[in-house]
């Protein structure tokens, strides 16, 4: 399945709110002051008005409406709400800017180039074959991805030790790990993949180090990288010893006296 991560460079990419890849609305985001000066609390008495005067709605239509409306104000949700503005005259709030998705409409604020909301990472979800340690380990650095990409990268590299330890392995040193693998047999692309973890970020020795050369670009890399080693030594062999136990047992016996040996 094809994984676009978000970014201000992209028009369609995988939702941060919903994760379906799909295309996405730009807007600018522009100052409306209010009518009344009040602090902000004055958006919870807008709400708190609104659930006064819900029981006074006679369309049940409307009133689902207005509640749901009031269930997004009060959980400080960020979404559309379409007003009659008759004002010419506007305050843009520069190096701000919003994407509403096409597929949820929900909406997702940027900084710059930086995705301030949801505070949620998005990246491929963990192999389903993944051990339970390393998904969290794995999770707890999508999330937060986005606010410490040095910190997600040095997570995942932890996940990788934390692999090769899965994998018959002291887990001390990455180095050693990778070449008692390859002795052992390993798919020399996952050799490869293990090696690029290791020189990403200069990580042979502390493989969950923090890295100050380590970027979103970087973390994102290496979240893929976990994805495809724990699918070359764990989903693959798997998925091959489930076909072969599913076939006939006379098949099976069949098999082993063909490989047994000779004499």
């Amino acid at each position: 399945m094809k994984f676009v991560s978000p970014s201000v460079k992209e028009t369609a990419f995988n939702c941060p709110l919903c994760g379906a890849l799909a295309k996405q609305f730009w807007s600018v985001v522009f100052l409306d002051p209010l009518e009344e000066k009040a602090p902000l609390p004055r958006v919870f008495d807008l709400a708190r008005k609104a659930t006064v005067n819900l029981e006074e709605i006679a369309d049940l239509t409307e009133r689902k409406k207005v509640s749901k409306w009031v269930d997004r104000m009060v959980s400080g949700e960020l979404f559309v709400d379409v007003l009659e503005n008759n004002t010419y005259t506007k305050n843009i709030l520069r190096n701000c800017s919003v994407s509403t998705c096409f597929n949820c409409k929900g909406v997702s604020v940027w900084m710059y180039d930086k995705l301030m909301y949801p505070v949620v990472g998005n990246v491929l979800p963990a192999n389903v074959d993944m051990p339970d340690d390393i998904k969290r380990d794995y999770e707890e650095a999508g999330a937060i991805l986005n606010q410490s990409p040095r910190g997600a990268a040095a997570l995942i590299r932890l996940g990788i030790q934390k692999l090769c330890k899965e994998l018959g392995q002291p887990g001390v040193n990455i180095n050693d790990d990778i070449k008692a693998l390859v002795a052992a047999g390993l798919d020399s692309r996952v050799q490869q993949a293990l090696d690029a973890v290791r020189v990403i970020g200069n990580s042979a020795v502390h493989p969950g180090k923090i890295d100050l050369r380590d970027d979103r670009a970087t973390a994102e890399t290496l979240f893929k990288l976990i994805n495809l080693i724990v699918d070359k030594t764990i989903s693959e062999p798997k998925h091959v010893q489930e076909v072969y136990e599913s076939l006939p047992q006379n098949l099976l016996e069949a098999i082993t006296k063909r490989d047994a040996p000779k004499g």
